[in-house]
């Protein structure tokens, strides 16, 4: 483990809204039931103020800490990586100010900024005496294992100098001797791999919740291309084409004529059935993997008919399992 759409006909927009209980949306992409909508609006109400919550990350270079930092990121904090000491006062104070959009930080330190380093424990002295609320996580992790990452990324480390991968291990244990005497937690990644750190750090910090997934199901046409950065693929090209009806052919798969014509088709229900059953399985093993981003890209020919219809069903079936779900229509419009 080392560290480091469209405009759309007033009859597709009656399809959106019905999908989304009643509420427009505009924009190829929105959230149903509480999930992401990619308006560009924000959400109405805001948190009351108040001090954020900070988390000081730090620990060996080479331990892990990028990898507990994203797993914060994922669990919702605010997460600012390198941030001098001295700056860190200043980051809550604006934190505090930002009417409860950022109520959690966390603040990755260590020895990249030896010049600021020093300032650390007056900076820790200047939050406790404001009442913030905070916790030292300190990744540790042996010799050996450390020695090993380094030189499987072929990086130096950054106290190292003239010397050796030990030299500037050694150095940077005696630099940060008393900040790891008064961490609140300790974790030794010696023979923890990715997925077993972001258990720990689930465990500390995402509560008695289940790590949560946010899944983004994304219709596309074949002959645009596949996404690429698309997770699962399924092809919608087994369903017929209403291309080739001509009162279906000018509208899209949110249009309830256009969805009804490809839900009657022979399998079409089937498969909704089974590749949602299939993705309850998969959502399950990527929480307890430690995934929490999934794209779902849905084909058909263009884009347009059956993979937009599919995408819309699909995306209501992950929301009623929990899945916070994203749904994007790529190629919508494009003919």
């Amino acid at each position: 483990m080392t560290e480091h759409e469209t405009g759309r006909p007033a009859a597709e927009q009656d399809g959106a809204r019905q999908h989304t209980g009643g509420t427009e949306t505009s924009g190829s992409a929105r959230r149903n039931n509480g999930a992401q909508v990619e308006t560009g609006k924000e959400q109405d109400g805001t948190p009351e103020a108040g001090i954020p919550e900070l988390v000081i990350i730090s620990g060996m270079s080479g331990a892990g800490r990028s990898t507990a930092a994203k797993c914060l990121e994922d669990l919702g904090w605010f997460v600012v990586d390198n941030l001098p000491p001295a700056l860190i006062t200043t980051m809550v104070e604006l934190g505090a100010r930002s009417q409860g959009n950022v109520a959690r930080i966390a603040v990755v330190v260590d020895v990249r900024g030896r010049r600021f380093f020093d300032n650390l424990r007056e900076s820790l002295a200047d939050l406790d005496g404001r009442g913030v609320t905070r916790r030292t996580v300190f990744l540790e992790s042996s010799d050996d294992a450390l020695v090993r990452r380094f030189e499987s990324v072929r990086r130096p480390h950054p106290l190292q100098g003239d010397g050796r991968i030990v030299d500037g291990i050694a150095a940077e244990r005696e630099l940060l001797r008393e900040l790891r005497g008064d961490a609140d937690l300790v974790i030794d990644t010696s023979s923890l791999n990715v997925h077993e750190l972001r258990a720990k750090m689930d465990a500390q910090f995402a509560g008695d919740e289940e790590p949560e997934l946010r899944a983004t199901v994304m219709s596309f046409g074949f002959k645009y291309g596949l996404p690429v950065d698309a997770d699962l693929v399924v092809d919608m090209r087994f369903l017929p084409n209403p291309h080739w009806v001509p009162e279906l052919r000018q509208f899209t798969g949110l249009n309830e004529e256009v969805a009804s014509y490809v839900f009657n088709q022979p399998g079409a229900k089937e498969f909704l059935d089974r590749y949602a059953e299939m993705l309850r399985l998969i959502a399950a093993g990527y929480r307890r993997e430690g995934k929490r981003y999934v794209t779902i890209a849905v084909g058909c020919t263009g884009g347009k008919h059956r993979s937009v219809a599919m995408s819309e069903k699909l995306a209501a079936r992950l929301v009623a399992e929990g899945v916070e779900t994203v749904v994007v229509h790529r190629d919508m419009g494009r003919e």
